[in-house]
């Protein structure tokens, strides 16, 4: 039997005070009466040679008491205790977490991280299993389980050591959740030795900006633990510069704004901001950002420069952002109809005029006769038909629409429902609305869950009513498979949407000339037509803020050559025929694509989070469920101390032998009451 707390055994010496008073002689029983004792002085008992122990059960009773009182103070356990679930050794499958995100090209952060890694491979027993992942943006292995299981114990160290000194830091930022998760899944996908200790090691600057996706609710396997190693840099100053795009068609390289953040536990606040290449000292911008606060400052012209540069900070991972003007994307827009662009009375002359050019879009509206479609129509995901058609340019257009264009047809005649039919392959005829000329339709029933109509679902934008339909066609699908995006006020069709293939083809009962409304001249026709653009895909969001990592689309480049990407640091990749995107962003920079008409060129940044160097709060992964264990620190001996204390005091907290020896101190008590009020009684009788 072991004790968790030994020194409560001293407490048994506490048996000699009821042993004292049993020594003690006491006044005598019988009594014989005097005249007065006043004037005799007292004498109390005394111990002496010939005192004599009385009532030996009472006192073992007594004695038993303290003892057991000792005993249950002590938090005895066994150490070996009977029914003891097998461990499966001392076995231990370990996964571990090392950090290679941007953040450890700080001072001498990567070299301890990878001191603490190797040392952890070398302290492993022969019956242990360890994995390594190295994890950023995403968790990728170094070494795993299956490989440690078939090298040599004796050649285990060095071929971890040879995987480690492989590695280096990278630019991508710090997604910590998704590593955590990865480690579990690593344990969980090989379970041949059950009864193995599983334990995740972390090791990290566990900074402030690390994502935590994916920890939320995540069912953590039992018997599971986590240890964090954390690294930290001798000096905790660090800044940082990022570039906040644009949301206007202004290009940012004519005035940038820049946010400037300073980690908490900074020592410095006053920084400075620099076109790299500008050698005028006057467009040099200071800062003054708190520790723990960020700035937004406005930058001067960059006069044609891409790197900002941020002076005056200790780390310098994080001290330069890059800027590229937006590409301006062309767009083809096809108009099919024997319209003149120059005759307002006609429906050419205001889609011309609805689209102006701006710093990221040219959008070209080309009208194609409908005699020559089969050969004038351009390759545009967007066209617009205003005309019926010969048989064989209906069937041209279809084969556009179920390849994934889309087709907004205005019926300004009712025969040109015969063309609408034929386009979608099912039964639909039109005739003219009977109106007078005093009358006039308007929208009703629109329906703003559409993406088509989104944009006009805020009630800022949703009143359609000052919109009058002169003329209109009404619509009778029959049968026909289609979505009524709105209505005209008197219950005819005037909006409904057709899919064909991939494509779509939108019909609209009226046109938008002044002859049959007033739509080409409502503010409500160019953000339709905007947003029929973007549903579409014509119009793609381009993106200004790509950070490392992230996957820039090409697909609107106009390729004339195979496409050949230029990297900062000048090394080069090609692109595969049919592949439109490219991921290889693994480093901050400007990158060059050429191969292409014209050139384009983008500019990728380090992830603003990753400038967060602040130490992440150890309660806030507790939260989230992780399992954390006590991070280990002293010497060798000292921590297998402690590891030694924590299993006595499991094994105490599992048995609970105090209990017992409460229940049984509290019998002794009674009995040892009953046996005194027994004596009690016999004195008072005798």
């Amino acid at each position: 039997m072991s004790f968790l707390a030994p020194l409560f055994l001293l407490g048994a010496a506490a048996i000699a005070a009821p042993i004292l008073f049993h020594l003690i002689r006491r006044t005598s029983r019988e009594k014989t009466l005097f005249s007065t004792l006043m004037f005799l002085a007292p004498t109390p008992p005394r111990v002496t040679r010939k005192s004599r122990l009385e009532n030996i059960l009472l006192l073992l009773l007594r004695c038993a008491v303290l003892g057991l009182l000792a005993l249950a103070f002590a938090r005895p356990f066994l150490r070996n205790p009977i029914n003891a679930a097998p461990t499966g050794g001392d076995a231990t499958r370990m996964v571990v977490l090392l950090d290679t995100s941007a953040s450890l090209r700080r001072e001498n952060l990567w070299s301890d991280a990878r001191s603490k890694a190797v040392e952890l491979v070398r302290q492993a027993r022969p019956n242990d299993e360890v994995a390594i992942l190295a994890f950023d943006r995403t968790a990728r292995p170094v070494l795993s389980f299956q490989e440690w299981r078939t090298t040599p114990t004796g050649d285990r160290a060095a071929l971890a050591g040879q995987r480690l000194d492989a590695l280096k830091p990278t630019w991508n930022a710090t997604h910590l959740g998704h590593a955590l998760v990865s480690g579990v899944e690593t344990l969980e996908a090989e379970r041949e030795n059950t009864m193995a200790k599983r334990q995740i090691v972390l090791i990290s600057d566990l900074q402030d900006g690390a994502r935590l996706e994916g920890l939320q609710g995540l069912p953590w396997p039992k018997n599971t633990q986590v240890t964090a190693m954390p690294v930290k840099a001798k000096r905790r100053s660090n800044a940082g510069v990022h570039i906040i795009a644009s949301a206007t068609d202004t290009p940012p390289t004519d005035s940038s704004r820049v946010r400037v953040s300073n980690a908490s536990e900074s020592t410095m606040e006053q920084f400075q901001l620099k076109w790299a290449g500008d050698l005028v000292t006057s467009n040099v911008v200071m800062a003054y950002v708190p520790p723990g606060q960020s700035r937004i400052v406005e930058t001067p012209k960059s006069g044609g420069a891409e790197q900002l540069t941020l002076m005056g900070d200790e780390a310098d991972f994080d001290n330069a952002a890059y800027v590229v003007p937006p590409r301006r994307e062309q767009i083809d827009l096809a108009f099919v109809g024997p319209d003149v662009e120059t005759d307002p009375q006609q429906m050419l002359f205001y889609l011309k005029r609805a689209f102006g050019d701006t710093a990221r879009q040219e959008i070209r509206v080309q009208a194609v006769p409908a005699a020559q479609l089969a050969n004038a129509l351009p390759n545009s995901s967007v066209i617009l038909l205003a005309s019926p058609l010969a048989r064989g340019d209906v069937n041209e257009l279809a084969r556009r629409v179920r390849a994934g264009a889309t087709v907004l047809a205005t019926l300004r005649t009712a025969a040109e429902a015969e063309t609408l039919a034929t386009l979608v392959g099912q039964t639909i005829t039109a005739d003219e609305a009977t109106t007078t000329t005093a009358s006039y339709a308007m929208l009703s029933e629109i329906d703003f869950t559409h993406p088509l109509l989104a944009p006009f679902a805020d009630p800022r934008f949703s009143d359609f009513t000052k919109i009058h339909f002169w003329k209109h066609r009404r619509l009778n699908f029959g049968s026909a498979t289609n979505r009524v995006l709105a209505r005209f006020d008197n219950g005819d069709p005037a909006l409904a949407q057709f899919n064909v293939g991939k494509g779509a083809v939108f019909v609209l009962a009226s046109g938008w000339q002044p002859g049959d409304s007033q739509l080409a001249l409502s503010s409500k026709f160019v953000p339709l037509l905007y947003s029929l653009l973007e549903l579409s895909g014509a119009i793609k969001a381009q993106s200004l803020a790509y950070t490392v990592g992230d996957a820039v689309d090409l697909s609107g480049l106009r390729a004339t050559n195979a496409l050949t990407v230029r990297k900062p640091d000048g090394t080069t990749a090609v692109l595969a025929a049919g592949v439109k995107s490219f991921s290889e962003t693994d480093t901050p920079g400007v990158y060059g694509v050429t191969g292409a008409e014209p050139p384009f060129r983008f500019a990728v940044n380090l992830a603003a989070e990753e400038s967060k160097t602040t130490p992440l709060p150890m309660e806030q992964l507790e939260q989230l469920g992780v399992p954390l264990k006590a991070i280990p620190v002293g010497t060798p001996q000292q921590i297998a101390r402690r590891e030694a204390q924590l299993k006595a005091t499991e094994l105490e907290s599992h048995q609970k032998l105090w209990r017992w020896i409460i229940a049984a101190t509290l019998v002794v008590l009674i009995g040892e009451t009953w046996v005194a009020a027994r004596l009690s009684r016999r004195a008072t009788a005798a």
